[in-house]
């Protein structure tokens, strides 16, 4: 089973959409992780966006980088460049990749812009697990 850490900065976006995608189409052969620099708890616009495709979220929670200092992965993927400096904290074999996506919490205007955001950073991430797993 190969094993997968997710980093961004507050573990509430990016990270938790890219856990849910990875656990949702890559199956049994992965161990699933995400955490962020300074956790700020997941956004409720990502559990709903994600729910839009039917990958439920909401048991999800937000994690400091913390909790997994000195264990080991096959694979760390950060997605935004704050995460990017984590990585060096982390020893052992393993690939470091770097997806710098704009953060959605980040959006202004009304909740149907917001959302419309939100969608967007999803889908970029789903494509990049497609490509990851393909």
């Amino acid at each position: 089973m190969k094993r997968v850490l997710f980093l961004c900065t507050g573990n509430s976006c990016r990270s938790q959409m890219a856990e849910g995608f990875l656990r949702y189409l890559g199956g049994d052969g992965w161990e699933v992780f995400s955490a962020g620099v300074m956790p700020i708890g997941v956004n409720s616009l990502v559990i709903t966006v994600m729910d839009e495709l039917d990958i439920d979220i909401s048991s999800q929670r937000s994690k400091s980088v913390k909790e997994f200092l000195g264990q080991q992965f096959d694979h760390i993927i950060t997605l935004c460049d704050d995460a990017k400096e984590m990585c060096s904290a982390f020893s052992g074999e393993c690939k470091k990749l770097h997806w710098n996506l704009n953060d959605p919490s980040k959006a202004s205007g009304r909740a149907e812009e917001k959302i419309i955001v939100f969608r967007r950073i999803r889908d970029q991430i789903k494509s990049r697990i497609e490509l990851f797993l393909a």
